[in-house]
């Protein structure tokens, strides 16, 4: 959707799970020598000014990135997460929040790739301007959901896929589900990292059984909610669904989920899901 710009939500409980879960999944995978290649289809710019009008708007962060900023005694990956964002800003306050591409960007390794996907023409510009200089990364301005199953089977034959739609549409569950399934056939050993929004819980329950359907083995979702499910507008929730997952995941998040839930639930009605949604 041409319409929907991430600002307005930089920072926020969605992007402290979605990132956490990235960033480990980018260590694991930088553990051995042979490169890899990560692709993200929905980039966005890559950086938030959380000064912006757009940030300042509803202040999303200061419930999700806010609430980490000076804290202390965190679990192990969270601490790695929190410690990217204080690199990212230059001073002790937090006026900046990096998007996708900024965390791989930096975790990946000479012989890495990224392949980044922007459909937003001012977002693109933006991605663009800033990672021009880069010649590990190549910037498309399509639609990844659609298109990205294209470049797969990376040479690499190593690779992770982030797969983060605004779900503004509907039609975006099925979509995801889709091209889940086309991504696998042509690279079943990839690590594929799905995030959604918890706004209908029917619909989640939907998603996550057509998941399943598609027979796709080693599934884990993680979810992480700051208040109960309910049936007026907003995101009560957010999770990470996780196919093919670094075998050291599971541990982290089962501790890490339970202390976000703990630390940004909406006074102490926090929750969360740590599962197994297929074996491997």
């Amino acid at each position: 959707m041409l319409s929907y710009r991430h600002a307005f939500h930089a920072g926020n409980f969605a992007d402290v799970l979605k990132h956490t879960v990235l960033v480990h999944c980018l260590r694991y995978l930088g553990q051995k020598d042979k490169a890899f290649c990560y692709i993200d289809t929905h980039a966005g710019p890559g950086d938030y000014t959380l000064t912006s009008d757009y940030a300042q708007q509803n202040r999303e962060f200061d419930d999700g990135i806010g609430r980490l900023w000076q804290g202390s005694n965190y679990p192990a990956c969270i601490t790695d997460y929190v410690q990217l964002i204080k690199q990212y800003n230059t001073s002790p306050t937090l006026t900046h929040y990096p998007g996708s591409p900024w965390f791989a960007r930096t975790l990946l390794r000479p012989q890495d790739r990224l392949c980044l996907y922007e459909l937003h023409p001012t977002e693109q510009r933006i991605l663009q301007k800033t990672t021009s200089k880069d010649r590990r990364i190549t910037v498309y301005p399509d639609d990844g959901l659609k298109l990205a199953y294209g470049l797969l089977p990376p040479h690499e034959r190593r690779g992770l896929v982030l797969i983060d739609p605004s779900y503004e549409l509907k039609t975006d569950y099925g979509q995801v589900v889709d091209t889940l399934v086309k991504m696998h056939k042509r690279f079943a050993t990839g690590t594929y990292a799905l995030w959604y929004p918890v706004v209908s819980r029917r619909r989640n329950q939907l998603l996550e059984r057509a998941l399943q359907r598609t027979g796709i083995a080693d599934m884990h979702l993680f979810e992480l909610a700051v208040k109960p499910d309910s049936e007026t507008p907003g995101m009560t929730a957010c999770g990470m669904i996780v196919i093919n997952p670094p075998w050291t995941l599971a541990a982290n998040m089962a501790e890490a989920v339970p202390w976000l839930a703990q630390m940004l639930g909406d006074e102490g009605t926090g929750g969360y899901r740590v599962e197994v949604l297929a074996g491997a």
